[in-house]
């Protein structure tokens, strides 16, 4: 994980969100610590991931959800190369 210009960590970040109980909650949340575009782009990313997981090709995603090829790309990459973290959610979410 990187660290910020004051060398901490992000954590405290992650542990305020697994604070949230709710789909409300946590909209409010990220409604405040975000900008509308910002969540939106989040949103698209997840849509795209959640598509190219369940076997989706390129050009169907970009008519769907609007993604450029370039943001298709970037997910697939994280997809394939990744932390991990779509696989753990989509597989509790059971997609």
């Amino acid at each position: 994980m990187r660290k910020n210009k004051d060398g901490l960590r992000s954590d405290e970040l992650y542990k305020a969100i697994l604070q949230l109980k709710t789909e409300e909650e946590c909209r409010r949340f990220f409604e405040d610590l975000c900008s509308i575009s910002e969540i939106m782009a989040m949103e698209q990313r997840y849509e795209v991931a959640k598509r190219l997981y369940n076997g989706a090709i390129y050009s169907t995603i970009m008519e769907e959800t609007g993604a450029s090829s370039a943001i298709i790309s970037r997910v697939n990459r994280s997809l394939q190369y990744g932390a991990g973290g779509y696989e753990i959610v989509f597989g509790r979410l059971g997609y």
